[in-house]
């Protein structure tokens, strides 16, 4: 055992002295590398941060530029000591198409959420209907988007859930239109009505002057004659001009006789024999 071991320490004795440039070399290779990599994701860090990126995305960038640098430097430095590298290489390559296969979803989700990031569609505040999920967008990940629906619940959606469809931004511009539909009976006085629905439309102080409200006849219905009522209001007083509206125009409607038609149906029953 001791020969085995002398045998040893004397082999690797040989070998330190005829490859010790080459063992200087990798370690120089492996230390500056290491410090160029840092040196260089940091300045990748400065740049975006210029640039106003995300900060996730940054640090998500720049760790992924940091660790793929730090590979090759090991893989050179490897090349330096006469180690054949290439077999090490197709086996990094190998393993990184099988995470990549096994990990699809995971990746796809990170594509969204860069693109979610980098553009834009949303931020964290607005209102919103994506991913099949209405409400208020608390915060935006690589991987996912937290989302509080208007009863309050929290909601995790993959990134590629959103991306890959419809985005409907309810906060992206300051104001909007609120759509709004008063049936009255074909017996009641329409023009009465719509003088009814302009005052109080021009009474509300969240209604704007610009663009002009529209208050108009949009269909002769079955049972009703359906009045378009399309005032703008900010984007904040939305469903409250919307919500005040429908009970202030029923009880207005009452006071003044003029009918509200609901869907009803004569039943006509015949007796056995006749």
């Amino acid at each position: 055992m001791q020969e085995l071991l002398q045998g040893m320490a004397e082999t690797a004795m040989t070998w330190l002295q005829e490859n010790t440039l080459s063992l200087v070399l990798a370690l120089a290779i492996f230390v500056v590398g290491r410090w160029l990599a840092g040196l260089l994701s940091k300045l990748i860090k400065k740049i975006m941060a210029r640039a106003k990126v995300d900060e996730i995305l940054v640090d998500f960038i720049a760790g992924i530029v940091h660790a793929v640098l730090v590979l090759f430097v090991i893989v050179a430095a490897l090349s330096q000591l006469g180690v054949d590298t290439t077999s090490l290489v197709a086996l990094i390559g190998a393993a990184g198409i099988a995470v990549g296969l096994a990990l699809k979803d995971s990746l796809q989700n990170f594509a969204s959420g860069v693109m979610l990031i980098l553009f834009r569609p949303f931020k964290s505040g607005d209102f919103v209907d994506a991913g099949g999920v209405m409400g208020i967008v608390e915060k935006i990940t690589v991987f996912s988007t937290t989302m509080r629906t208007v009863d309050n619940k929290e909601v995790i959606i993959p990134n590629g859930g959103i991306y890959g469809g419809v985005i409907t931004n309810f906060s992206a511009r300051p104001t909007r239109r609120v759509d709004m539909v008063f049936g009255i009976g074909y017996d009641s006085d329409l023009l009465k009505a719509k003088k009814i629905l302009q005052e109080m439309i021009e009474a509300d102080e969240r209604v704007l002057a610009e663009p002009e409200p529209v208050i108009a006849v949009g269909e002769l219905a079955d049972s009703s004659v359906n009045i378009l009522v399309r005032p703008w209001v900010n984007a904040a007083d939305y469903w409250g001009l919307y919500w005040d509206m429908q009970e202030r125009v029923k009880l207005k409607f009452d006071e003044e006789g003029i009918s509200i038609p609901f869907p009803q149906m004569d039943v006509h029953l015949n007796q056995a024999g006749d």
